[in-house]
């Protein structure tokens, strides 16, 4: 028998054990084998004749029995114009009834659904579209104009869910179909869902969610005899956030479908319209985004009488601080309100507010909640990738059967985002405290969350170093009251350069605008590429090398020839500043001599950020 020494000596050389931490609420056993359609409709014996989804703008009402046979009929008629299994059909869709039949009856036929948002530029949603190999397209009036060439050029059908457009189906002729008869053999891990998040880094991805993952996410929120979010069967539940955005997407319609809600659908955000609808309605579990709440909290019009009704409200997608929370409570005396972390790779769920749970837990202001049941999360040492303990602030990872399958066609990024060991790295900064709350305290993902929109500092560096007079450029996100956070550029000037904040904001304002965008060219051999914006302004990018000349007045049109191939929209993308959304603009300037960045030349945005923090600028 050894020593004591030699016990204690064992013992100092054996590896720490891994801290890894779980939900309060114990884990329950999920289906997850099934299909995700089979899944949400799990109560129907129950509900079938209650109100299922209500159009909040024209009144229509369908009951859970009708939705069912409405995906079914959505399905039959995708088959009927080519959808299988293993395609993908985008959903370019305000929030309305017929995303859900659309994303049902896809789902129904072992199809993904990539959602994007219509008032996307016509060249992101076609990138997107070609990303994710989109076999059809539905959308609606707004965006039509914005695809219908482009799929037109690659025989790709459009639907369009409001009216009749030339070379379109209508929606209504798509439902038409008798009931698909049977649903395909479907696996747990075939995709269902296809949304695009930028992740911690870089250019929009196309995210692969499973049926079994989906199942697993909505069941860690939903399911139990203590549930984590208790919905009922006798709650009507806002759908104002948009649908194309995965929160929206799993923890309203996919939440509320397997809980028996009445579903409200809103448009788009409108605080009248809002409060017409909770009080119509009677609506009581609101998610909201805190830009929303600032609205609500702040507006002399909403009384705590026309909120009476809601008893929950989530707030998502970013942080809220107490004086807000304060704020708001005012309006919405009869409410639990609290907060959930998610992000799209992880399904998206990670923590959610013990608060709203059937059996609620005492919570603390500015926590995001505990760790979803089912799932594992731990806090690394981002250096070192040491497993910390509480109160330790460290990198966020999360393991569970909710996670994403990987990233679409993109091996090296889900390498670089899931371990080995199947930890997703969400490349957030948080810790865990003695109670198992968890708290946000930095990012080190580059990704900025503008009001809740997702903002690519690539993107906007892209569109900024086109500039003549920009010689490097990094944007990075600033911590913002109303917004949460705002992208703000560091700019390196070229010599002799006077461009000023004001400038270079209306440069990229002048990029955002919705105004015609023409692609010409004027040499046969397509040495140089001619964007003409139609607002008398035309850059010249070299095919060969990337320089740019800018012209200040319009080119004749006798010397241009219109580009009908927007297949070359790829090919130029590396040299050309395309529009992008309306959300990505740069709100503040500040002028450097030069961009700090790693030997491999990436840009090191952690010391931009500390540079904000400390007012060295």
């Amino acid at each position: 028998m050894g020593s004591v020494d030699e016990s204690v000596a064992a013992a100092v050389a054996a590896p720490a054990a891994e801290v890894v931490f779980r939900s309060k609420l114990p884990d329950i056993e999920i289906n997850n084998s099934q299909p995700l359609h089979t899944y949400c409709f799990g109560k129907m014996a129950e509900v079938a004749g209650r109100p299922c989804l209500i159009d909040g703008q024209t009144g229509a009402s369908y009951t859970y029995a009708e939705v069912e046979s409405l995906s079914r009929r959505a399905a039959a008629g995708l088959r009927r114009m080519g959808v299988g299994r293993g395609d993908v059909v985008m959903n370019l869709l305000r929030n309305c009834p017929e995303f859900a039949f659309s994303f049902l009856g896809a789902a129904r036929l072992g199809a993904a659904t990539t959602t994007a948002n219509p008032f996307y530029t016509p060249h992101e949603i076609h990138r997107q579209a070609e990303a994710a190999g989109a076999r059809l397209i539905v959308t609606e009036a707004c965006a039509v104009e914005k695809v219908r060439e482009f799929a037109a050029a690659r025989g790709i059908p459009v639907v369009t869910v409001d009216g009749r457009f030339d070379g379109c189906a209508e929606f209504a002729e798509v439902i038409a179909a008798e009931e698909l008869e049977a649903d395909a053999d479907i696996q747990p891990d075939d995709v269902v869902a296809l949304p695009y998040s930028s992740g911690t880094t870089g250019l929009p991805k196309g995210v692969m969610l499973t049926h079994r993952s989906l199942i697993t996410s909505v069941a860690q929120q939903v399911d139990g005899e203590n549930p984590n979010l208790h919905f009922r069967t006798d709650d009507v539940l806002l759908c104002l956030l948009p649908l194309f955005h995965i929160y929206s997407l799993n923890s309203v319609l996919l939440a509320g479908l397997r809980a028996g809600c009445a579903i409200v659908i809103m448009r788009k955000f409108d605080l009248g319209a809002l409060v017409d609808l909770v009080r119509a309605h009677g609506v009581t579990i609101a998610p909201f985004v805190p830009p929303i709440v600032v609205e609500i909290a702040k507006s002399p019009r909403v009384t705590a009488a026309d909120l009476a009704s809601i008893r929950m409200v989530m707030s998502g997608a970013a942080p809220m601080g107490r004086e807000l929370q304060d704020a708001f409570m005012t309006k919405i005396p009869n409410a639990v309100l609290g907060q959930g972390y998610g992000m799209t790779e992880a399904g998206p769920v990670l923590a959610m507010c013990l608060a709203f749970a059937k059996e609620p837990f005492q919570v603390k202001s500015g926590s995001c909640g505990t760790v979803v049941r089912n799932a594992e999360l731990k806090i690394v040492d981002p250096d070192t990738g040491a497993a910390l303990g509480r109160n330790q602030p460290g990198e966020i990872c999360i393991r569970g059967e909710q996670i994403m399958k990987g990233y679409l066609n993109d091996p090296e990024s889900t390498k670089n985002t899931i371990d080995k060991d199947g930890w997703l790295h969400t490349g957030d900064i948080g810790y865990v405290d003695d109670d198992d709350e968890i708290f946000i305290v930095d990012r080190l993902k580059e990704i900025i969350k503008y009001k809740g929109f997702q903002v690519p500092p690539a993107e906007l560096e892209a569109l900024l170093i086109t500039h003549p007079e920009i010689k490097d450029a990094a944007v990075v996100s600033m911590k913002d009251d109303l917004a949460g956070e705002i992208p703000v550029a560091f700019i390196v000037r070229t010599e002799g350069s006077q461009l000023t904040e004001d400038e270079i904001k209306q440069f990229v304002a002048k990029e955002v605008k919705a105004i015609p965008c023409f692609l010409c060219f004027h040499h046969t051999k397509l040495e140089s590429i001619c964007i003409y914006s139609g607002t008398g302004s035309t850059r010249i990018f070299s095919k060969r090398i990337g320089t740019i000349s800018t012209k200040t007045r319009a080119p004749s049109h006798k010397r241009l020839q219109i580009i009908k191939e927007l297949d070359l929209m790829t090919e130029i993308s590396h040299h050309a500043a395309l529009q992008v959304v309306f959300y990505k603009k740069i709100h503040k300037v500040f002028f450097t001599d030069s961009i700090p960045k790693n030997p491999s030349g990436k840009i090191l945005r952690k010391d931009l950020r500390a540079r904000l923090a400390a007012g060295v600028h």
